[in-house]
């Protein structure tokens, strides 16, 4: 059993669970160009690296080729049987190699044949046979060549030879290798062929507006000389991740038809001391040779941390690399036709020098897409895809918010997955309804089995944030639930909300209620607990802990703000002892979060307690549809509180 409503992301807590998002693509068709930076051309070709192996291929095919060659073909004869050939006068001629001792020779009757002499043959009496048979003995001993002499003598030499010659590439290669350690791997992306531009970006005018002047400066520097304008040496693009903040970038250069060189924050650091810092200056000179070029540095947060906070000290490689990082970005001027963008989503941990005029002196937010954007991203994807008549965008767009522009590319990709699985020919309504509930509940597991038991709580459970979810002012609206299990979950409440962008108290309180209706339902009917709600905890003591932290939303403690404590790896925990308030403090803070989960618990259990028989329709309703939406759950309260209920279902008490 999980909770229907997941934790907000900060400041504000945001409506409809999330997976990681993916940064939103372009379309395919529209790649640009990559080209090595690196690449250098000699003016004499070089030699094939195969052709020293076709060369002693050759040598020893002449050395080793003549023996290797099949000869005629002989009968093959034992000696004994050769013996009885001669004293019988049918061997014509003989051949003798005084080497291998093979004998080789002709008959009488035209045919040749050859044998294997013993040790010692011929002696006299064999010689004086041949002689009397009248058979031309013709004894040979043959010479090697002066090059096979010659070989075993070289063999070692030219072993020897080559084991240094390979061993003075190998170190010449690994040479190479730490001389080419500090140069930059930037991708240099060609502006000769069509690229990404912003008609590929569909919403986001607000941001296409702030960027376009970077794009017109490039274009046409000397307007704004003529006014003395300056444009931004660099701009900050700050988004939650899949927001299309690389293809924003991307789109500056194609619109500019100038050189772009990306590079991500992680390409500058190596084991070696300052080869960050070198790989920043190589990067620096690459752009200044292109003429006018955009340098886009993607998750610059890994080099742009704030400065001696960290555990390294001053001697760190990575504050090196950050240190000539701010050098180089002063030591250029906007003249020189060079534009430096960065992106992230973590813009709190950057050091303040590195956001100062003259340096990032824009910061440009590339937030969520709004309903309309949403719509826009969803046609933009599905421009390939066979749709459905049954299919409307639109509605689709207001049954995502908080999505980004790369989970609305997956929603899409999901739905054509479910339509194969269906073996449709086009992508329908249910196919998008389908991958919805998978991305936002999780994938269903058909594998798991519940007891009965198990299944009639789960039933009460989801019940209960189902009743609440319809029955709360406040709240978001209820759109369905569901026993089956998904995801980790056991089952799953679901809420669609609305376009929200202010939080109010009385809303956060409702949320709050709503994620204890589980809990206080499986008490209510059965007078017990269980594990189940685990995630709704955690939700509802991270949501109070907020309210009365962050947002102020405690009488008690008043208008103060803290923090979560900031990670180590920033040392600010290190340096102020780990918070800014007192212990008395942090006992009221404690007892304010208390009080407000225990005043949700007790609103929570008089809610259900008025809509008991409701809970039960509810949840027998689960039972047999497994799955219901929230006009049959609305439905059901209105009728438990018309009193057309005589029997509670499955109640305990």
């Amino acid at each position: 059993m999980s909770e229907s409503t997941p934790p907000p992301p900060p400041p504000p807590p945001s409506a409809g669970p999330r997976r990681t998002p993916k940064r939103m693509g372009a379309p395919k068709n529209r790649a640009p160009q990559e080209q090595s930076t690196d690449a250098k051309t000699t003016g004499r070709p070089s030699m094939p690296k195969w052709s020293p192996w076709v060369l002693l291929g050759l040598i020893l095919v002449l050395i080793f080729g003549p023996q290797l060659l099949p000869g005629p073909d002989r009968e093959k004869l034992g000696f004994e049987e050769f013996m009885t050939q001669v004293e019988g006068g049918r061997v014509d001629e003989v051949k003798l190699n005084n080497l291998t001792l093979t004998i080789t020779g002709s008959l009488t009757d035209g045919s040749d044949f050859s044998t294997t002499a013993p040790p010692g043959f011929p002696n006299e009496l064999d010689r004086e046979l041949l002689r009397t048979k009248g058979v031309d003995f013709k004894p040979t001993t043959p010479q090697t060549s002066w090059l096979m002499n010659l070989i075993p003598l070289l063999l070692p030499f030219v072993l020897i030879i080559g084991f240094l010659v390979w061993m003075n590439k190998r170190a010449s290669g690994q040479m190479g290798n730490m001389m080419s350690v500090g140069r930059s791997r930037a991708k240099t992306f060609n502006p000769d062929r069509p690229s990404t531009t912003f008609a590929d970006i569909a919403g986001y005018e607000g941001v296409k507006t702030e960027i376009k002047e970077v794009v017109d400066f490039l274009r046409m520097p000397e307007r704004f000389k003529e006014i003395g304008a300056k444009v931004p040496k660099g701009m900050l693009l700050v988004g939650p991740p899949g927001t299309g903040k690389t293809l924003f970038a991307r789109a500056v250069a194609g619109e500019a038809g100038v050189g772009f060189l990306s590079v991500t924050g992680s390409d500058f650091m190596e084991m070696f001391v300052g080869v960050g810092a070198s790989r920043v200056r190589d990067l620096f000179q690459q752009a200044r040779k292109m003429g006018k070029a955009i340098i886009f540095i993607d998750e610059i947060d890994s080099i742009g941390r704030k400065r001696g906070a960290g555990l390294g000290g001053g001697h760190d490689e990575r504050e090196q690399t950050l240190n000539q990082l701010l050098s180089e970005m002063d030591g250029f001027e906007t003249s020189e036709g060079i534009v430096i963008l960065a992106a992230t989503n973590r813009p709190d941990v950057l050091d303040p020098a590195l956001l100062r005029p003259g340096r990032f002196d824009r910061q440009i937010v590339v937030p969520l897409p709004e309903f309309e954007e949403r719509a826009a991203i969803l046609r933009v994807h599905s421009r390939d895809k066979r749709m459905g008549p049954d299919v409307d965008l639109d509605v689709m767009a207001k049954g995502t918010p908080g999505m980004s522009g790369a989970d609305l590319a997956n929603l899409v990709n999901e739905s054509a997955l479910f339509a194969v699985r269906r073996e449709s020919a086009q992508i329908e309504r249910i196919d998008f309804e389908s991958a919805r509930d998978r991305i936002m509940m999780g994938a269903r597991r058909d594998s798991l089995i519940l007891s009965a038991e198990e299944k009639r709580v789960t039933a009460y459970h989801e019940g209960g944030h189902a009743i609440l979810a319809t029955v709360l002012p406040n709240g978001d609206a209820l759109h369905k639930v569901t026993i089956l299990p998904r995801g980790m979950a056991l089952g799953v409440t679901q809420t669609l909300p609305e376009e929200r962008h202010s939080f109010s108290k009385n809303y956060i309180l409702d949320r709050i209620c709503m994620a204890l209706g589980g809990r206080v339902a499986e008490q209510l009917v059965f007078q017990q607990q269980t594990t189940g709600a685990s995630n709704d905890l955690e939700v509802v003591t991270g949501l109070a802990r907020r309210m009365v932290r962050e947002w102020g939303m405690s009488d008690k403690v008043g208008p103060m703000a803290w923090h979560n404590q900031q990670q180590v790896f920033l040392g600010e925990d290190l340096m102020t002892g780990g918070r800014e308030y007192s212990d008395d403090t942090a006992r009221m803070m404690d007892e304010e979060i208390n009080t407000i989960l225990r005043q949700e618990e007790r609103r929570a259990t008089e809610i259900l307690t008025k809509h008991r028989a409701g809970l039960d329709l509810v949840a027998q309703a689960l039972l047999d549809k497994e799955t219901i939406d929230g006009a049959l759950v609305s439905a059901l309260v209105q009728q438990g509180l018309d009193g057309t209920v005589t029997t509670p279902v499955g109640a305990h008490d």
